[in-house]
């Protein structure tokens, strides 16, 4: 997949300096104060030599457009502009090629970047970045502001007036190039210098990268203030992956002991680079694409960034016939026909290597490995699914295969008695609540979740607003469940018990107790009139308001949605966030971690509309996403404790919330629709409690 195709030997050492690289040429400094230009597609050509720096060159770099080329030098004395097929002409005529000088005396500049129309050029040099117009010498803008030296400063692609730039004093600015202020200025990120910035302008989001192996996504909103959306470790992302790879091929407890047993070594982030065009080559446009690649001193990463996971490692040390083994800069570029060009320059040896990446039969990874799960079916199909007919023509012939069965009446006729089947509770209960359901109309029962659905708002806004409080005595509440119509809410609490209140929070609650452990999962039958509980003590309970005796009735989803929805689902890990999975892929798709969950077990929920995630939070917040993107939408603060559970109405745009001290907190969306009677009662009602 790598494929050298040039190799070149300078005369002094270029480890950490910035290097060119376009679509169809590299720049590469000769004798320090020259520069050598290569064809990409012709590397055997004789290269373009540029003359006319008197000092030596210590950054360089090529334009966004296409056409013309231009390449952009810099020296202590001067900032060269060259148009590289103007000078190529020239050298064709036996004439000396000429560029343009922009800048002088700028000092020691270590990095430099065009806009998205090549008409300006930011120049990092000490402290100072200088603004320069890419046609003739005019400094636009001198911004200062940083505390310790520039590393790098990048223009924002859909906006040509906002300029990022990072520093080694471990923070980013954003600039406004129309009056040279600063929009926004970040907190110290970590304990490392930052090395890098990069834009994903689909996403509008930027990422920076640090010394250390560190990044962090941060999104920009109207006012180009930034949220952070998600951070990364390159260190412990290539752990999670060589830890799938080689749970492939050898046993967990193997494939453990190899990983730990490899040396670590510095993981910066030296340069990245987006390639989410071979995404759309490979899945097509309906797949998100957000895959972008790092270079760092021993390989290329392929990073995605819904999921915060490593697609592929492109190691040096895995093709010894190239003559790199460690990196020091690195200038990547996504090329036309499939492939990425980079142009690397060895971190101890004065050599530089361009090489070419043929990305075009990445595949993703998927999660499997000692550390997977099975997903199964919660409820029957509906009665007039094809998987029920299949079903149906297979129990005439059971009994002939086994010879006969004396006992098949007593699971298909109610009304014949044997030993057993009258003596025993729970199995009499099943059975009048099987007749039940068959007496009740099909379609009567889908005409009523349609209209469910067709109640919920599905244009509503995510219920923020804070609507009441409520106090359970301290007790620890582990789960929590609407009714299918909205008006019942179940409690689980750390004390063995479950609640069931009304869904206005009002009156006293039925109190449910027989579990000898801490109540974990609650859940509502279909008709409303069963519900069961799970607890740490292994045990399964199922419910109803007449009478204590159990009986086996599975949970159905609450309102309805497009076939594609049910084949996503969430689940939460300490200190790992929320991931989302898909049933088609058998992958996570995409990673929400903004909240907090270090160490107890907050739960997450989607919303009936499917346009929301809610998740709890050990900071004393619960989080709101989107579910079609990693950062989060709202921050409801305010909460006396962790957040442990949280649950969405599935009649009405509500959230509702518990904490580890035993509180619960309704929250309402601020311009939703809901239903009648029993909002105003809530509101009623609460207004009475409060008062």
């Amino acid at each position: 997949m790598i494929k050298e195709k040039l190799s070149f030997t300078c005369d002094v050492l270029l480890s950490h300096q910035q290097l060119a690289c376009c679509d169809c040429y590299c720049g590469i400094p000769h004798q320090g104060k020259n520069v050598l230009i290569y064809s990409n597609k012709e590397t055997q050509r004789k290269p373009l030599l540029l003359t006319g720096h008197h000092g030596d060159i210590s950054a360089m770099t090529f334009g966004k457009r296409s056409s013309p080329v231009t390449l952009c030098s810099a020296s202590s004395e001067y900032i060269i502009i060259w148009d590289i097929q103007a000078c190529q002409k020239r050298q064709e005529e036996g004439k000396l090629a000429a560029g343009t000088v922009i800048g002088t005396l700028l000092g020691n500049v270590v990095h430099l970047s065009f806009c998205s129309d090549d008409e300006l050029v930011a120049v990092c040099s000490g402290t100072t970045i200088y603004v320069l117009n890419s046609k003739r010498q005019e400094v636009i803008f001198t911004l200062n502001g940083h505390l310790g030296f520039l590393t790098s400063a990048e223009f924002c692609p859909w906006n040509t007036n906002i300029l990022v730039s990072t520093s080694e004093d471990r923070t980013f600015k954003v600039w406004d190039l129309k009056t040279g202020a600063v929009f926004y200025q970040s907190f110290v990120l970590g304990g490392s210098p930052l090395l890098s910035v990069l834009f994903l302008e689909e996403e509008e989001q930027l990422i920076t990268g640090s010394t250390d192996g560190q990044m962090w996504c941060f999104s920009f909103d109207d006012d180009y203030k930034c949220h952070l959306v998600k951070k990364m470790d390159l260190q412990k992302m290539e752990k999670r992956y060589e830890m799938r790879q080689d749970t492939l091929s050898q046993p967990q407890d193997v494939a453990e002991q190899l990983v730990a047993n490899k040396v670590e070594i510095s993981k910066p982030v030296i340069q990245m680079a987006s390639c989410g065009s071979f995404a759309e080559i490979q899945f097509g446009q309906e797949i998100d694409n957000s895959w972008f690649c790092v270079g760092s001193s021993n390989g290329l990463y392929v990073v995605e960034l819904a999921t915060s996971e490593l697609l592929m490692v492109l190691y040096f040390k895995d093709n010894p016939t190239l003559n790199m083994t460690m990196a020091g800069s690195w200038s990547i570029c996504v090329g036309s026909d499939k492939s990425m060009i980079v142009l690397v320059s060895s971190l101890f040896t004065p050599c530089v290597v361009l090489l070419e990446l043929c990305l075009s039969n990445l595949r993703r990874t998927r999660e499997e490995g000692g550390s997977g799960f099975s997903v199964f079916p919660s409820s029957p199909p509906l009665l007039e699914s094809p998987l029920n007919a299949e079903l149906k023509r297979k129990e005439p012939s059971h009994p002939k295969k086994k010879g006969g069965i004396k006992e098949k009446p007593l699971v298909f006729h109610s009304k014949v008695k044997s030993s057993g089947y009258n003596t025993t509770p729970r199995m009499t209960m099943f059975s009048a609540q099987t007749n039940a359901q068959k007496k009740t109309s099909p379609k009567k029962s889908m005409k009523h979740l349609g209209l469910l659905h067709s109640n919920y708002p599905e244009d509503s806004a995510a219920p923020t607003e804070p609507h009441t409080a409520l106090n359970i005595a301290n007790k620890q509440v582990s789960c929590l469940q609407y009714s299918g119509d909205g008006k019942k809410i179940l409690c689980g609490l750390g004390d063995r018990s479950v609640l069931l209140y009304n869904s206005c929070l009002t009156g006293s609650p039925t109190a449910y107790i027989g579990h000898d452990k801490p109540v974990t999962s609650v859940s509502w039958s279909l008709c409303r009139q069963w519900w069961l509980s799970a607890a740490e003590d292994l045990s399964l309970r199922i419910w109803t308001k007449s009478t204590s005796e159990p009986a086996i009735i599975l949970g159905s989803t609450f309102t309805s949605q497009a076939p594609e929805s049910y084949n996503l689902f969430l689940t939460s890990a300490v200190t790992d966030g929320v991931k989302m999975w898909d049933l088609r892929t058998m992958r996570c798709v995409r990673r929400y971690e903004n909240h907090v969950n270090l160490c107890h077990a907050c739960s997450s929920a989607i919303s009936p509309c499917g346009r929301f995630i809610a998740s709890g939070s050990e900071d004393k917040c619960a989080y709101v996403y989107d579910i079609r993107a990693s950062t989060y939408l709202h921050k409801l603060q305010r909460h006396s404790d962790t957040v442990l559970s949280v649950a969405f109405n599935p009649a009405t745009p509500e959230l509702l919330t518990g904490t580890l001290d035993g509180k619960l907190r309704l929250f309402q969306s601020s311009t939703g629709s809901h239903l009648s009677h029993d909002t105003s009662a809530a509101v009623l009602c609460i207004s009475n409690v409060t008062a």
